[in-house]
């Protein structure tokens, strides 16, 4: 027996002994009322997801995402959303419409339900598409609507001594959507340090990036950055990118992606030489590894190499290394790293920061 049973099943062998009693009086009203309460509870029955896993347990409610590898499931009488592993899932069932991607980048909508022998079926427009289960790498229920695609994070540091009055404070936070054929994404960083008889070190960077996702994994992108920092004397660099990518794997626990295409430059420094604007190609690489138990590890690499100024170089890495809390808590630590062969004036050529910070997502 599994660990929970179809509790509709329980109310509708109770409700028919009810009809069965009370259709001894012979009184139409309440033959009447049995016959709303079994049609209403059979509504509602057929309406629910229903997912068996491979050690036999069931459970019945509303399955809102599969992300990461991750099943977010809610039930009538679970105060928060539960968890689920989707390797650990046998058989489906779903009367819910979802956004499905699949492992080789083809994006479908319809519901979900176990195959013959072994996989699952998406009726897509009255079509029935055969898939296997470790084809499919993210749900999104449709009736959740525009919030239910919001995902968010935000972790803070703060560091103090006594020696020499260093005060520290970092942060890291984000904001993105993900939908059936756009993702977009929000950031912004910054990094503020002070001490006794030492130039202050202020850092800021952040931006958006845009994706519109393509068939077989191809996918277009555009996106804004901006840096300032004084290790670099940069009071403002402005970078607007815009390319084609590719997923070279999609799975439900890591994926890795590359994009190539061109960049414009706009730069202001802080030691009085005169702004400049420029054109570069660019090339960049993506590799999230989501599925490490609680830990996580995210790196992404952005080359450029000079158009209009040749023999220019610069490159942006971006390394973080995350361990899951409950109540969706987290711990992290980053590492970012900018350089720049040709920098201005007086500035280094590399500049980085590494940081650990406690945070939270949503």
């Amino acid at each position: 027996m599994g660990l929970i049973t179809d509790s509709s099943e329980i109310w509708v062998e109770e409700l028919t002994f009810f009809y069965i009693c009370v259709t001894n009086t012979k009184n139409m009203k309440h033959q009447l009322l049995v016959f709303i309460f079994l049609g209403c509870l059979g509504w509602s029955a057929q309406a629910q997801d229903t997912i068996v896993f491979k050690n036999g347990d069931k459970i019945i409610g509303e399955l809102k995402s599969l992300d990461k590898g991750v099943i977010s499931f809610e039930t009538d009488y679970s105060d928060s959303d539960f968890q689920i592993e989707w390797k650990g899932v046998d058989n489906l069932s779903t009367g819910t419409i979802f956004l499905i991607t699949k492992s080789n980048g083809d994006r479908l909508s319809g519901t979900i339900t176990s195959g013959d022998t072994t996989g699952f079926v998406i009726n897509n427009g009255g079509q029935n598409l055969r898939v296997e289960a470790d084809d499919i790498v993210y749900l999104k229920s449709l009736d959740q609507g525009f919030w239910s695609k919001i995902n968010a994070h935000i972790d803070i540091g703060f560091n103090i001594t006594k020696s020499n009055n260093l005060r520290q404070f970092t942060v890291n936070s984000g904001i993105g959507y993900m939908g059936e054929k756009w993702m977009w994404d929000l950031r912004y960083n910054s990094l503020n340090a002070t001490q006794d008889s030492v130039s202050p070190t202020l850092r800021r960077d952040g931006g958006i990036t845009v994706n519109r996702y393509l068939q077989h994994d191809v996918f277009a992108t555009a996106s804004v950055d901006f840096l300032s920092n004084t290790e670099q004397l940069l009071d403002l660099r402005l970078n607007g990118r815009i390319g084609l990518g590719y997923f070279f794997a999609h799975k439900n626990s890591w994926f890795w992606n590359a994009a190539g295409g061109v960049a414009i430059v706009d730069e202001a420094f802080s030691n009085g030489e005169n702004p400049k604007s420029s054109m570069e190609a660019f090339i960049s690489t993506e590799l999230n590894l989501f599925d490490i138990g609680d830990l996580s590890f995210y790196t992404k690499v952005v080359s450029y190499l000079g158009i209009t100024e040749p023999g220019r170089f610069r490159s942006d890495i971006n390394l973080d290394i995350k361990y899951d809390l409950p109540l969706d808590f987290y711990i992290k630590g980053g590492l970012t790293v900018n350089y720049d062969n040709q920098p201005t004036a007086g500035a280094t050529e590399t500049d980085y920061v590494l940081n650990t910070g406690f945070g939270w997502e949503w």
